[in-house]
């Protein structure tokens, strides 16, 4: 039977004990790991937050009922312990912070009695990931997951320290708000009072933290709650959460500056990495064109290389039919890759052909200088000897080549030499390269919708020197957005915001807005804009990301407390789920159930 705590007071947490504690008495509380009953002498592993604990029972020392107790814990009994710290008798264990001493217990009371869990509470479980979400409650205890999420409290708390310092208020914006479909889809929630009608959870706090700016608040941020129904992958939550930052009488470099003072304090204060100051800056375009991303990897090079003026007038058709037609060739370098067996590089077509390509190219530079080519019998010796230099290819090298439209080729590419470098491990897991990607491009073109829509969004400001392709090339416009990332990640963006009413208006037009859908969605925020705005501009970074990349987790869901799987359920409360129909008859909600066919 369960006892209780009456009397007694915990002292120290398992792992804040240390050899300079020997001779203290203490009471401490937390699991038990595991226990090793020797005969005459017990040894428990007690486990909090804080580390392990080795505690040590004789009868002589805590007497017979104590004892007796100590003989039945096993593994996750919950159970309070006092008794004096000593030196550890045995062999010093080097692997524990507490490894030099143990508790030779006095009195022990069991607090809660576990049954036998489904899997080990172990750091680095083997334990599939659906058993280990579905008992979530369980899957927290191991040390692994408690340490990423102390760690991620740690650096709550130091951002929301340094944007003080940096004049930042915190100010919370409605989780309830107005649907303004644009992007991604909303989640709505109905409302009883307002039959018919529907608040949406916000996909970010964008308009509200451009109010607080035309509203006076001058820096704004919030570490917010966001939510996207979206279709999901494997990486990705429903929930999430955001570093939001505003800030009014700003500029691009002003944003820049202050995100870079905080990405240096914070690294540093949580991970001990020294992050050199300034990053990095690189345009949208110089990123497509060398990385064929917009999110670069810069840890490794295989870079790509435009070959489109080296293959022009060859007899290739596939080079020339993409030149053709508006497109481009371009090609990576494996370097010392030359001598890939066929099969692998029969699996890298395969990879490049879910991206788009139609197929891929390739050359391989032996190591007397010769050339294995699929396309060589179609080009001169010339043109081939133009090519391969254009690519500094060296014997043992492997090329790799698209040709498509541009947004295809940078597409296939991109994502082949991230999984190149992935066969090969080139990444250096302990290596952080910081990347400002900026100048993006303002709009982009939807097959789907037959319509520019925004990269960003539609509050996004031009660069003032595009303005006047607005109306003649609004593909060609740039806008005042950044993006900083981290080994490949996109860890957060932002931009400048239009705060003039005539180029608001000029954005709603080409996006294809008519004034009264511009005023129907966004009304609240342009009636604002009616009575003096600053210029202004902010970040958000996602935090989930953020915290992955810091601990080095293989997924978010290793940084969130309670997480969601691919298909946005939760495991462990069943949710979603069905609920009462009374509470549907109160919102005025009735289920069609799908029909059945034959």
């Amino acid at each position: 039977m369960a006892e209780t705590m009456k009397g007694l007071h915990r002292s120290h947490r398992c792992a804040e004990l240390g050899t300079a504690n020997i001779g203290e008495t203490v009471t401490v509380m937390g699991w038990v790991q595991k226990s090793r009953n020797k005969g005459g002498i017990i040894f428990v592993d007690l486990r909090d937050r804080s580390g392990i604990l080795q505690l040590i029972f004789e009868e002589a020392d805590c007497g017979g009922d104590n004892f007796a107790k100590a003989e039945k814990l096993r593994s996750e009994f919950v159970v309070a312990a006092t008794g004096k710290v000593e030196a550890r008798s045995g062999a010093v264990n080097e692997n524990l912070a507490t490894g030099g001493i143990e508790v030779r217990v006095a009195e022990v009371r069991v607090l809660s009695e576990a049954q036998t869990p489904p899997f080990p509470i172990e750091a680095d479980s083997k334990t599939k990931e659906e058993l280990r979400l579905k008992y979530r409650f369980l899957d927290l205890r191991r040390p692994d997951i408690q340490s990423k999420l102390m760690l991620r409290s740690q650096v709550a708390t130091k951002v929301r320290a340094v944007l003080a310092e940096e004049g930042f208020l915190e100010i919370e914006t409605p989780i309830l708000i107005k649907s303004t479909p644009e992007g991604a889809r909303d989640y709505l929630v109905p409302s009883r009072v307002h039959q018919g009608k529907f608040y949406a959870l916000p996909q970010s706090p964008q308009l509200f933290k451009q109010l607080l700016m035309c509203s006076g608040y001058d820096r704004y941020f919030q570490i917010a709650k966001c939510f996207r129904d979206e279709d999901l992958r494997a990486d990705r939550q429903p929930e999430f959460t955001q570093i939001d930052m505003e800030m009014s009488f700003v500029d691009v470099d002003d944003v820049i500056a202050v995100n870079e003072r905080l990405i240096q304090k914070v690294f540093k204060d949580a991970i001990g990495l020294d992050v050199p100051l300034p990053i990095p800056r690189m345009t949208w375009q110089e990123a497509m064109d060398r990385y064929g991303s917009d999110k670069p990897d810069t840890r490794f090079g295989m870079e790509l290389v435009d070959v489109s003026k080296a293959v022009e007038g060859c007899g290739f058709g596939v080079f020339t039919g993409a030149l053709e037609n508006g497109g481009s060739v371009r090609g990576i370098n494996a370097k010392g890759q030359g001598q890939m067996p066929r099969k692998k590089i029969d699996a890298l077509v395969e990879f490049a052909k879910g991206f788009g390509a139609k197929g891929l190219a390739y050359a391989a530079i032996q190591p007397d200088g010769s050339v294995k080519s699929s396309f060589a019998k179609f080009m001169t010796e010339e043109q081939m000897k133009a090519l391969t230099e254009a690519m500094d290819a060296q014997p043992g090298d492997l090329l790799l080549f698209a040709a498509d439209k541009n947004k295809v080729v940078w597409d296939v590419l991109g994502n082949l030499r991230l999984e190149i470098a992935r066969n090969l491990e080139l990444f250096d897991k302990n290596q952080f390269r910081f990347l400002w990607v900026t100048e993006f491009p303002l709009l982009e073109w939807s097959e789907e919708q037959g319509r520019y829509v925004a990269m960003h969004h539609p509050f996004t400001m031009p660069m003032e020197e595009d303005l006047d392709k607005l109306d003649s090339d609004p593909g060609a416009v740039r806008a005042k957005a950044y993006d900083i990332v981290l080994n490949g990640t996109e860890l957060g963006g932002g931009s400048v915001r239009i705060f003039q009413a005539d180029v608001q208006e000029k954005m709603f037009e080409v996006l294809g807005f008519t004034k009264e859908q511009a005023q129907e969605r966004f009304g609240f925020l342009l009636d604002a804009f009616q009575y003096g705005v600053p210029p202004h501009a902010g970040l958000a970074y996602g935090f989930d990301r953020l915290m992955m990349l810091m601990t080095g987790a293989d997924s978010i869901r290793e940084v969130i407390a309670f997480t969601k799987v691919k298909d946005a359920s939760d495991l462990m409360s069943n949710a979603p789920d069905v609920v009462d129909p009374v509470q549907l008859e109160e919102l005025g909600i009735g289920i069609i159930a799908e029909e059945k066919t034959e």
